[in-house]
């Protein structure tokens, strides 16, 4: 339980406080939303005292409902267009004919609108309509702002293609493969990938959903098997994949997807990358937080170190491991 001190109106008084945790109802834009929230009382009269760090606090809980519940683009994913397309913020409103400060507010976490969420979900959800909206309107942007966004989009959208390959392959090696496993075995494809040649084989951006990790573009292509195992319709261009990344695919699709979706979903619900996205959030809460590139090649490479890895086979035991653990406290 957090304690501090702060000034009580009722003690009249800098006093101490203690901390609960509590479900709150707050009413924004006309309507009341449900959160779970944070409350400090005076260690003296009992009474609620002020504390500006709740305060915030509670205020992000509170948007983070909003968003949720109207379908408003996630603070996360705002905070991570601009490295996506490598172009600054001023420059980005300014594209998008808005004012000039109207994107770093919302960066600051001011509510977007309905209707400018949408324009940024679509922006993040799909490089070549990004690269479309650059072109339309690069004169509203230096030149050499226009250029560097434009060479950054363009790498996006070959690199998207490679998820693509990636997880058709992967349908091809498993065959009996469904969404939710497929999703998993991408995640780990990604991590180990890193930990094993020291980059990102996807540019694509991995979210934190309740289920575990989650490449949107790749949910987006096969949301409709839902349970259902995917049918492997095409045969898969692997020729346009490296002898290295084929390897880290096979490993993967031989030591991880043996196991059901809903098993490898509760591995990684184990590990940092996914943990740290989710952060105060709720188990069954909806989310779209950003698992960072960087944390999911730091934990693999700490996890590489760990099992003294040589050769990407050696996750397997990696694999065993979490999987009894799993076993074990369930």
């Amino acid at each position: 339980m957090k304690t501090g001190y702060a000034f009580c109106e009722n003690c009249y008084d800098d006093v101490s406080y203690f901390v609960e945790e509590k479900v709150l109802k707050t009413k924004l834009k006309g309507k009341e939303y449900l959160y779970e929230g944070k409350v400090a009382y005076c260690t003296k009269c009992k009474e609620e005292v002020y504390v500006a760090e709740l305060n915030d606090y509670n205020l992000e809980r509170l948007y983070e409902v909003y968003r949720n519940e109207n379908n408003i683009v996630s603070l996360s994913i705002i905070k991570s267009i601009p490295e996506k397309y490598n172009i600054g913020k001023r420059p980005l409103s300014n594209l998008l004919g808005w004012g000039e400060l109207t994107f770093s507010r919302y960066c600051d976490g001011d509510m977007p609108t309905k209707q400018y969420s949408d324009v940024l979900q679509k922006i993040y959800d799909n490089p070549a309509y990004f690269l479309e909206v650059l072109n339309e309107n690069k004169d509203r942007i230096s030149n050499i702002a226009y250029h560097k966004s434009k060479a950054a989009t363009e790498a996006l959208l070959i690199s998207d293609s490679k998820i693509e390959l990636a997880a058709e392959y992967l349908i091809d090696l498993c065959q009996d493969i469904t969404h939710l496993a497929l999703q998993k075995a991408l995640y780990y494809v990604q991590g180990f990938y890193f930990a094993f040649y020291g980059s990102y084989i996807f540019a694509e951006e991995c979210e934190a959903w309740r289920y575990g990790p989650v490449y949107r573009t790749v949910y987006d292509k096969y949301k409709n098997y839902r349970f259902d195992i995917i049918e492997n319709e095409l045969k898969a261009h692997d020729e346009a994949l490296s002898f290295a990344e084929k390897e880290i695919l096979e490993s993967v699709a031989k030591f991880f997807c043996c196991y059901s979706g809903t098993t490898l979903r509760d591995f990684t619900h184990s590990e940092a990358p996914w943990m740290i996205a989710r952060g105060d959030l709720d188990g069954h809460e909806n989310s779209q937080n950003i698992i960072c590139k960087e944390s999911i090649g730091s934990y693999f490479l700490n996890v590489k170190e760990q099992y003294n890895m040589v050769v990407p086979a050696d996750m397997k035991v990696y694999a065993k491991e979490m999987f009894e653990r799993n076993e074990k406290y369930n």
